[in-house]
């Protein structure tokens, strides 16, 4: 099994961190920039044609909550049962950079920023 290392190449596109995932850490997943597979990933697809790296570059919405494509029926059922908060990753990389959330993550082996609770 891989090490979690802080690396920023392994922030997913839409706030999460690839570097602290089980199936990337035993080799069974290249990481979302690197999974050629993830043609599914409507996230990835829309920040590969718009040449960015993550939603929180992306300026077409001033917060991923009024974007469909990140906030839909499926990602909304993910974070209820996972208590994931992709949003707040998305938060913390716009207010920190690519750096400081890939070590915040992998110091704290989080995949995903967790839901607080309000």
């Amino acid at each position: 099994m891989k090490e979690i290392l802080v690396n920023p190449e392994l922030v997913s596109y839409c706030g999460l961190y690839c570097g602290s995932c089980g199936k990337y850490l035993k080799g069974k997943c290249p990481g979302c920039a690197e999974n050629k597979k993830a043609t599914w990933c409507k996230i990835r697809k829309c920040c590969i044609e718009k040449d960015i790296k993550s939603c929180a570059q992306c300026d077409e919405f001033s917060d991923v909550k009024d974007c469909k494509m990140f906030d839909n029926f499926v990602a909304r059922m993910f974070e209820f049962v996972f208590k994931s908060d992709r949003k707040a990753g998305i938060k913390m990389i716009k207010e920190l950079g690519y750096e400081d959330f890939a070590k915040f993550m992998a110091e704290n082996k989080l995949v995903s920023m967790k839901k607080s609770k309000n």
